[in-house]
This record gives C-alpha cells, structure tokens and sequence, in this order.
C-alpha cells in the first residue's frame, strides 16, 4: 500500500511538471530568455527555498543542514551547475519540437542516465538480481520514448510547413533534436546531485527531521546551482538582444500578469521534485521500487507532456498512424513503470 501512495504522490508531481510550460502562452510581450529567468527565480530559488524550510526540525536551522555532510551541498550545487546546461537546453527543446516531442526526447535520455549511473556509481551489478530488473525497466522506458520520437518524426514528415509552425512556433526538427539529447544528458545531473547530496537527508533526519520531507534541502542545492547556470545565459541573451527592457518596459497590468504565470509555471515545475522526495519516502529503502523512482518520474512526465501536446493540438493533421504509434509509445512507457513492482 505504501508503495501505491508514493507512487501516487509522484504521479502528482509529475502531472504538475507536465503542465508548467503551458503557462507560457499567457506570457506577454517578453523574449524566451526574459520569461525563462524569472519562471527560474520561482522554480529554483523561491520555491526550493521554502519547501527546504518544510524540513527544519524545531530548534535547529537550513543552515544547520546544509554545512552538515563534508561538502555535500556544495557537491550537488556543481551537480546543480551542470543540470542548469541540460535546464536550459531543456527549455529550447520545447521551443524547437513543443512540449510533447521535445519532453519524450530530453526526458527519454535524462531517464537513462539518470538512473542507470547512480546505481553503477553504487556498484550495483546490472546484469543479475535486482540490477538486471533496473535495467530491464529502464529499457523498457527508453523503447517507449523511442515509439514517441517515431511518432514525432511520422508527424513531421507528414505535416507541411504551414502545419508545423502553427503547432510550434519555431519548429525546427534538426535543431531541436540535438538540443533535447543535449538537454537530456546533462538533466541527468539532477539525479547525481541527489545523490551526492543523501548526507544532507540523512543529517536532517538525524535532527528530528521527518522523513517526508527530509530530502527537501538538497533539491534546493542542485536547483540553485542550475539557476546560476541560466541566469548567466539569460543575462547573456538579455544584452545580445537588447531585451533587458522586457522586465519593466512593459504595462503594470502586463507586468502582474507575466510574474503570476511565471510564478504558476515555478510552482508546477518545482512540485515534480516536491513529488518524488515526498513519494520516495513510502518505498523501502534500497529496493528496486527506490533505484527505479527517477525513471519512474521521467516516464510520467513524459506521458503526461504528450497528453498535453495533444490537448494544445501539437498532433494536430499528423494523422490516425502517427497517433496510433504515439499512444503505442505511450502504453509501453506506462507498462515500464510495472516493471520493478511485478518482477522484485
């Protein structure tokens, strides 16, 4: 039963992640790299922040925690630092392929690094026991994301220019394809940082802290570590383009307007992080449930990004094939998620 209530909380977070880029339709008037640093100040920072304090026992302090471990927060900040490049790119996906391809693909790879190096890091032997059931998850989820991409690829041969623009604004399938595999590699980051980052969990348990939300602080780290990474490149694009005016250059009503979808768009990306350190909590220690959670994570977002790419009619005229081959993806990206729990 535990393990259907973590699973649950996940699947909760991940629908929020899933649902954070459709905030940036209501967003006027601001270039990509405007609209991108402040979503990134509620996302990474504020959010972050708060949910970090959620794991302060009585009596103590974050700061507490996070000099606890030898350098383990600082360790998942470079961690954090390095995610913020596949963050980043992560967002560009979504600009080039839309929410629903540019997931599956930057979401795909970030699932299989994500999961496979932490446990090689652990010394699990993968091709026995309990690693052999890991990997054979993890490629199972990765053939799904693969039938997306397909499906992705059917719909781009089969729709026009005119078709593809007006699903996604920039549509740019070469560009975008490069820039999803780059974002899903290094996204895998974020699960090295955790990782790196268990002392800090383990010290605020030693505290008092609760269990549910003892691995809050070390989201903050990698987050904050990220957003320094993106908000060099935004600074960056902001000179380059001359958009720096974007944030006060607009309306009051504009301006209001922009920071609460921003802040909308923070809250559901942060709440897919929220989920699994809350949902992990329910799974037994060490089990293949435990190592699996982070692909688990991936794969609903992925299910849940392609939900929503058909609801803003990112499918739109791609055809009965291309859709058939889509939901075919879909069903076997949710059937990965079985895997762990039948065969542990």
């Amino acid at each position: 039963m535990n393990t259907i209530i973590g699973l649950l909380i996940i699947a909760i977070g991940s629908f929020g992640q899933s649902s954070s880029y459709v905030p940036i339709n209501k967003v006027k008037d601001w270039a990509w790299e405007s609209f991108w640093l402040v979503q990134g100040i509620f996302a990474w920072l504020l959010f972050p922040y708060l949910g970090a304090l959620l794991a302060v026992p009585s009596g103590h302090s974050l700061t507490e925690i996070l000099s606890s471990g030898n350098g383990a927060a600082l360790t998942a900040l470079f961690y954090g630092a390095l995610w913020g490049v596949g963050g980043l790119t992560f967002g560009l996906s979504m600009r080039y392929l839309g929410v629903a391809l540019g997931q599956s693909i930057a979401l795909g790879t970030c699932s299989a690094f994500g999961t496979i190096i932490p446990a090689i890091m652990k010394g699990t032997d993968l091709f026995s026991g309990s690693g052999l059931v890991l990997l054979l998850g993890v490629s199972v989820a990765i053939a799904g994301i693969a039938v997306i991409g397909y499906a992705g690829s059917l719909r781009a041969q089969n729709m026009t220019e005119e078709q593809k623009k007006a699903a996604v604004k920039d549509f740019a399938l070469g560009k975008g394809l490069l820039v999803a595999l780059l974002a899903g590699v290094m996204s895998a980051c974020f699960s090295l940082g955790l990782e790196a980052a268990e002392p800090l969990k383990a010290a605020a348990i030693n505290m008092g802290s609760q269990a549910l939300f003892a691995g809050l602080p070390a989201i903050l780290m990698v987050t904050t570590g990220g957003f320094i990474t993106n908000a060099i490149y935004c600074f960056y694009q902001n000179y380059k383009n001359k958009t720096g005016k974007d944030y006060f250059g607009v309306s009051g009503n504009v301006l209001i307007n922009n920071i609460l979808f921003c802040a909308l768009a923070g809250i559901l990306w942060y709440s897919q992080f929220f989920g699994l350190t809350m949902g992990k909590s329910f799974l037994t220690e060490g089990s293949v449930m435990m190592a699996f959670s982070w692909s688990i994570l991936m794969s609903l977002n992925v299910t849940f990004s392609n939900v929503w790419g058909i609801i803003l009619n990112e499918w739109k005229g791609a055809g009965q094939k291309t859709i058939t081959v889509l939901v075919i993806g879909m069903i076997i990206l949710i059937a990965s998620l079985l895997i762990p729990g039948l065969m542990a």
